[in-house]
């Protein structure tokens, strides 16, 4: 069961590994598939982070490349979830009392978790119902976990405000401005795709927000394990 945090030195049994894994594999599958494909030439070679030529799922979508995605997507997903649920352990510990709000955290993410599974287990399918499974699959992921991300940076920012914790660099601070920037390139996406005719242009521009936006999660992922390591937030076993 997980402990209360406490400050000091950083006890054998800290949990900061996880989020610090669950944040960093989806970022090395989608860029090793990236790197795969265009070196089996499956895609032009490109950055899209600036070009916008590939989206994420289709780095990832054949051969190879959709082998390795996969493999790093799916337990991925299971160690997300499992950073949400400890998550809202983890605020409770620092001093949060709303139950509400850490239960909400927790069925959030894991309908997050299991959106994503999903989304990997079809990717590279064919036929209707596997691509409107993928499509709304990785649409909710990224829904349920922004929402996850809103709810736990709020409460952080609440109890920086009390003084009840903390924490290093005004990282409340940062993890708000992290997810006013992903509400915002999620609002030109949809924008885009309601009043931007299709075509080239936009279907780059989309493929730019969806890298940045995987990328802002990578962050708050690696912010959380930063401030489970400042806390030491760590697990042990119950006795008997």
């Amino acid at each position: 069961m997980p402990d209360a945090p406490r400050h000091g030195t950083v006890p054998p049994n800290s949990l900061w590994p996880l989020p610090f894994i669950a944040g960093l594999l989806p970022a090395i599958a989608a860029v090793a598939a990236l790197w795969l494909s265009i070196s089996l030439e499956l895609i032009p070679a490109c950055n899209p982070f600036l070009d916008g030529c590939v989206s994420i799922s289709r780095a990832g979508r054949h051969d190879l490349p959709n082998h390795v995605f996969r493999a790093l997507v799916l337990p991925a997903a299971a160690l997300q979830a499992l950073t949400w649920l400890l998550c809202a352990q983890w605020l409770k510990g620092v001093g949060d009392e709303r139950r509400g709000m850490l239960r909400a955290l927790t069925w959030l993410g894991v309908i997050a978790g299991v959106f994503l599974v999903l989304y990997g287990t079809f990717l590279g399918t064919e036929g209707p119902a596997y691509r409107w499974i993928r499509r709304y699959g990785v649409i909710f992921y990224f829904g349920f976990t922004f929402l996850c991300m809103l709810i736990a940076s709020g409460e952080l920012w609440r109890l920086a405000q009390s003084g009840a914790v903390k924490l290093p660099a005004r990282l409340d601070r940062w993890l708000i401005g992290l997810c006013a920037l992903v509400l915002c390139l999620g609002l030109t996406q949809a924008f885009l795709k309601r009043f931007m005719a299709d075509g080239d242009f936009r279907d780059r521009l989309e493929n730019v927000l969806e890298w940045h936006i995987g990328l802002a999660f990578t962050l708050f992922f690696l912010a959380l394990a930063w401030l489970w390591r400042h806390t030491r937030f760590s697990a042990r076993l119950a006795s008997s």
